[in-house]
């Protein structure tokens, strides 16, 4: 949507109910006529800023003339109005219609799911851990006699466990039978 359109859209809102008061409106019309890129010569600034007219008919021709002049003219007010009314530019109705997201818009955010800060590497690594820790206290526990079917189950598993990691476990199961 161009500045110029946004800026029609919220002119209703801008000139209602006095939101913007002649000091504010004082410095927009100074900034678009001292800041560079120069939006209004220096008679268009003394138009604007004329004590006589009264503030409703000054801000609606300015907003007017501005949306002759071009979509950068237009950009410009914007600018100026979020720096010298944060809270105005903030409420305008063009600002709220960026903000609201579309309803059939997927929020990504909201479908990540996210383990810790660390990633997936941390999270296999603990899980590996945790599985190695848990197998060595099972096979390990004098009270269970559980060596032939850790035997069974770790000689069924070269595609699960590593081919080295599966020797060593039969390793220490023979010296545990042993002993």
């Amino acid at each position: 949507q161009s500045y110029c359109h946004r800026l029609q859209h919220d002119m209703y809102f801008l000139t209602s109910t006095s939101r913007l008061n002649e000091q504010v409106i004082d410095k927009i019309v100074l900034q678009l006529n001292r800041v560079y890129p120069q939006i209004l010569t220096n008679e268009e600034a003394e138009k604007f800023r004329n004590p006589k007219a009264s503030l409703h008919t000054r801000l609606s021709d300015l907003l007017k003339h501005l949306q002759k002049k071009g979509d950068r003219h237009c950009q410009e007010f914007y600018r100026a109005l979020q720096i010298n009314s944060e809270q105005l530019f903030n409420d305008l109705p063009s600002r709220k219609i960026l903000k609201t997201p579309d309803p059939t818009e997927i929020d990504t955010d909201k479908e990540q799911c996210m383990l810790n800060d660390r990633g997936p590497v941390f999270f296999l690594a603990c899980f590996s851990m945790a599985a190695g820790l848990a197998l060595f206290w099972y096979c390990c526990n004098s009270e269970t006699k559980v060596i032939g079917r850790a035997r069974r189950i770790l000689g069924f598993s070269p595609i699960i466990i590593g081919r080295h990691v599966r020797n060593i476990c039969m390793l220490y199961l023979e010296d545990i039978s042993r002993n």
